[in-house]
């Protein structure tokens, strides 16, 4: 069996200025970045990123764990409706594609690895094809966003 992915929306989100929580080498260790706006925006979905929650990541060498817990708020029917985001990932680099970021040089998707995997929570009713299906997203940076394609696994 192969799986199959549908598209669901792009997020985009506002994030600050990483706060170090330890560790002795810069972008080494525990990090908080909050997560303080947004939008969102596909063929499935659409709305707010809201002033919630964060991303807590982890960076070792060329690689970083990311664990964000944020606030969306989606278009519906009879106004809007609130939907926890739980978002872990990995990203992950190769020395010569990092050399070039530290450059300033615009990196593709391809050059890097930065997947991560989705849990939504509402109890609004015409969101909760979000609760029942398992979610991917496939990440980019750019300066002091972060932008997932969100992917549904069909």
């Amino acid at each position: 069996m192969k799986p199959d992915f549908e598209y669901c929306f792009e997020l985009r989100c506002q994030v600050d200025e990483a706060l170090p929580l330890g560790g002795q080498t810069p972008g080494e260790g525990l990090h908080f970045a909050r997560v303080s706006g947004g939008t969102f925006d596909g063929p499935r979905l659409s709305g707010t990123v809201l002033n919630s929650g964060g991303d807590w990541w982890r960076g070792k060498g060329l690689m970083v764990q990311l664990d964000a817990r944020y606030v969306i708020e989606a278009a519906v029917s009879d106004g809007t409706a609130g939907i926890e985001v739980v978002n872990r990932g990995i990203w992950r680099t190769d020395p010569t594609t990092f050399e070039r970021m530290l450059a300033g040089e615009e990196v593709s998707e391809q050059d890097l690895y930065y997947r991560t995997a989705f849990q939504f929570r509402t109890e609004h009713p015409e969101l909760q094809w979000l609760t029942e299906s398992q979610f991917i997203g496939y990440a980019r940076s750019d300066p002091g966003h972060v932008i997932i394609r969100v992917f549904r696994i069909v």
